[in-house]
Formats: C-alpha cells, sequence, structure tokens
C-alpha cells in the first residue's frame, strides 16, 4: 500500500484550513490533492484533533499486528 505524502497533522491542518472558511477547490489546488481525497479525508479525520489521528494510527497498527499473529497462528 502508497504511503500517504502527508502526515495525520498535515491532513488535519489541511481539513481545518476548509473549515476556516476556503473553499474546498482552493485548499485542493494549494495542496495538490484531488477533492476525491479531501472527502475521503474529511470522512476519515473530520472532528479529530491531532492527539485523536495519533491514538486512531496507533490502534490500527496495533490490530494489524493483530491479525498477522493470529493468521500465524491459525497456520
Amino acid at each position: 500500500m502508497k504511503r500517504s505524502r502527508f502526515t495525520e497533522e498535515q491532513i488535519i491542518g489541511i481539513l481545518r484550513e476548509q473549515e476556516a472558511g476556503v473553499a474546498t477547490s482552493e485548499v485542493c489546488r494549494r495542496h495538490g490533492v484531488s477533492s476525491a481525497t479531501f472527502y475521503k479525508w474529511k470522512a476519515r479525520f473530520g472532528g479529530m484533533d491531532v492527539s485523536e489521528a495519533r491514538r486512531l494510527k496507533a490502534l490500527e497498527d496495533e490490530n494489524a499486528k493483530l491479525k498477522r499473529m493470529l493468521a500465524d497462528a491459525m497456520l
């Protein structure tokens, strides 16, 4: 899976910029992302703080690790 060139902190900053009143198309153009990517980020990170996004990432990583461990144990 391709790594994002934006960190969670940067994504939340971009979303806040749009919430402050800047047009979505302007935000997307300024940061070089498509509107589809912007709305996907908004669905995932909308209304979050940076600390909450970090916690979400940590939980997702832990969940993936546990799934791999279970798959290895099942074999």
